[in-house]
């Protein structure tokens, strides 16, 4: 329960500070976290990284080997079109996996929805590496990976919400970037695990060489199943439940309470995803087909990114909790805007050292900031009572753009060029910068002020 411990210890910081309502900070859980908060977190991590591994190698597999595989034609180009517009169909079936994520999250609890997300995405992934080709059995063949892609569409949209609320809501008050930025930095462990199994296999040649990347999901699956089952359920949802404050539909209130957040939340997430569409996703293509590196040159590259990645992320979350959210996201935007045109300036050169360096920035530093500062930032819009209905939508909503941004990408570089992608590039990075600006700050000196005497006033009984 909150009350055992915040409430009377708080009592006299509330009756200082009337402009500060006792939800406003209560909603993010008890002031000193659970005792079951790193292993939460953690946990929480895990589950990201092997969802990541699945849904990203799809992305990685779709750039290199999914044309050829399941849309054959004479021009290499109209195959990487369907095989990205295959990849757009698992994006766009995230928000709706937020939608019933999020719904069950706020009535039923986070813990479930974890599970079972996983387990979808884990079947499903599995289910492509033993796909037949177009070669094979003909149309049924693309019908098919269509179908897995949605059911990866779904467990994902599913899975955000859940895992960062679980360590947002078990986090000490002044730590929530630090523990949140745990579970942000297992989509970079996963991105390497991927591109690090596809850097293997790509020696196998043939089939195998895309197959055993998904098969070997699987393992991660079985350990990911194992330690979140053991992750206890959020002491927030706990809260709302005990208090029978439990919302009929927490969709429709949320959309009613909150829409204007969840707007800006979408804009956001556009300029973190949609532009990782364009940095990463479309740059493995766009290396391959205009011969500026090989296959496993962009692979090296990718598993430098998302190496260095891991801890960039996990750093910028930490900062949240030093600076506040807004302002890094607003400087990171601003930075992304600018590095538009130079990302595509420095692959073009052909220098496999320039090439590393541009991914590396891409990643690391355009993506992986504005990542570190969501997973506190988002939470922290919403009531608790519909925070994972909110979070989920304005994080899920994001990802149709995303999903069919390489896709459009190919387009517009057929049409302009690389400048048309470039150009692409900076409208998603304004997109958020603009958002940014509107999005009020929910962790500034005054708020970091009231938790610091909140921790000090408040009798630790984690570590009692």
């Amino acid at each position: 329960m909150l009350t055992v411990d915040s409430g009377d210890f708080l009592r006299p910081l509330f009756e200082r500070e009337p402009n500060m309502s006792k939800e406003a900070l209560t909603m993010r859980g008890p002031v000193h976290g659970t005792k079951d908060a790193r292993r939460v977190a953690i946990g929480s991590g895990v589950g990201a990284v092997i969802e990541t591994y699945d849904f990203i190698g799809f992305g990685t597999a779709a750039a290199l080997y999914f044309g050829t595989a399941f849309f054959p034609t004479g021009d290499p180009v109209t195959g990487t079109l369907a095989a990205f517009a295959t990849l757009g169909v698992g994006f766009a079936a995230r928000p709706l996996g937020g939608i019933i994520g999020g719904h069950l999250g706020d009535k039923v609890g986070r813990k479930p929805v974890l599970v079972t997300s996983l387990i979808l995405m884990g079947v499903a992934t599995f289910l492509i590496g033993l796909l037949p080709t177009y070669a094979q059995v003909g149309l049924l063949a693309p019908a098919l990976l269509v179908f897995v892609r949605i059911v990866q569409g779904l467990a994902f949209g599913a899975e955000w919400g859940g895992a960062i609320l679980m360590s947002y809501e078990h986090a000490p008050w002044k730590s929530k970037g630090k523990y949140t930025g745990i579970v942000q930095a297992g989509f970079p462990v996963g991105l390497l695990l991927a591109n690090l199994v596809f850097l293997v296999s790509v020696n196998l040649g043939g089939e195998l060489a895309w197959r055993v990347p998904f098969l070997a999901s699987i393992v991660l699956v079985a350990v990911g199943l194992i330690i979140r089952s053991k992750v206890p359920e959020s002491p927030v949802f706990d809260e709302v439940k005990d208090s029978g404050d439990i919302v009929k539909s927490p969709i429709v209130e949320v959309l009613k309470t909150d829409w204007r957040n969840i707007v800006k939340g979408i804009g956001l997430r556009v300029a973190e995803t949609a532009g990782y569409a364009v940095s990463i996703t479309y740059m493995i293509s766009y290396l391959h087909t205009e011969k500026l590196a090989d296959k496993t040159e962009t692979l090296v590259a990718l598993c430098i990114a998302s190496a260095i990645g891991i801890f960039a992320t996990a750093a910028w979350a930490r900062l949240t909790d030093k600076i506040g959210r807004r302002p890094l996201y607003i400087w990171s935007c601003a930075f992304a805007v600018l590095f538009a045109v130079p990302m595509f300036l420095m692959v073009n050169t052909g220098l496999f050292i320039a090439i590393i360096l541009t991914i590396v920035i891409s990643y690391a530093v355009c993506q992986n900031s504005l990542a570190g500062a969501q997973g506190a930032w988002f939470p922290e819009l919403f009531q608790a009572k519909t925070r994972a209905s909110g979070a989920s939508l304005a994080y899920q909503i994001s990802a149709m753009v995303s999903g069919f941004t390489p896709f459009i990408t190919t387009l517009l570089f057929v049409s302009f060029g690389w400048m048309g992608p470039a150009m692409l590039f900076g409208l998603y990075a304004a997109v958020g910068l603009w958002a940014a600006v509107a999005t009020r700050e929910t962790w500034g000196k005054r708020e970091r002020e009231l938790a610091e005497e909140a921790t000090k006033s408040t009798p630790n009984t984690v570590n009692a």
